[in-house]
């Protein structure tokens, strides 16, 4: 068994694939319009095409705001992604005009940092040991 698919709930789709992959530098992998105004819209990491999509998922239900609302308010990231530099990473994003809501902090073999997407969610990245 593998992930093959995880999803982040988004306010704006159209905003999202732009943060994702303009920013972010993910690529978008598949885009299929569902109903009149989502879309299965999924990213891939361009280093692994064939690798696990990130689901850029409409957050329209009613449960998502509040999950979302409770997690950014006590500073937990919806997601990790995995970086080879988090402090370089952390500059390029910063350069971008990404926000930080926690600067990069080692503990041990493994540091971290974490920015909010634009799009409702607070993202780590983090560099972990091999």
């Amino acid at each position: 068994m593998k992930i093959h698919l995880t999803s982040v709930f988004v306010d704006d789709q159209a905003e999202a694939l732009r943060f994702y992959t303009e920013i972010l530098g993910f690529v978008k992998k598949h885009d299929v319009p569902v109903g009149e105004k989502d879309r299965w819209l999924t990213v891939v990491s361009p280093d692994e095409p064939g690798g696990t999509e990130l689901l850029l998922e409409p957050a329209g239900h009613p449960a998502v705001q509040p999950y979302r609302d409770s997690l950014v308010k006590d500073g937990i990231p919806l997601a990790q992604f995995a970086v080879d530099d988090v402090k370089a990473e952390y500059e390029r994003l910063r350069a971008l005009g990404v926000r930080f809501t926690q600067e990069p902090l080692e503990m041990g073999p493994v540091s971290t940092a974490v920015f909010d997407d634009t799009c409702g969610n607070l993202i780590q990245i983090a560099t972990l040991p091999q």
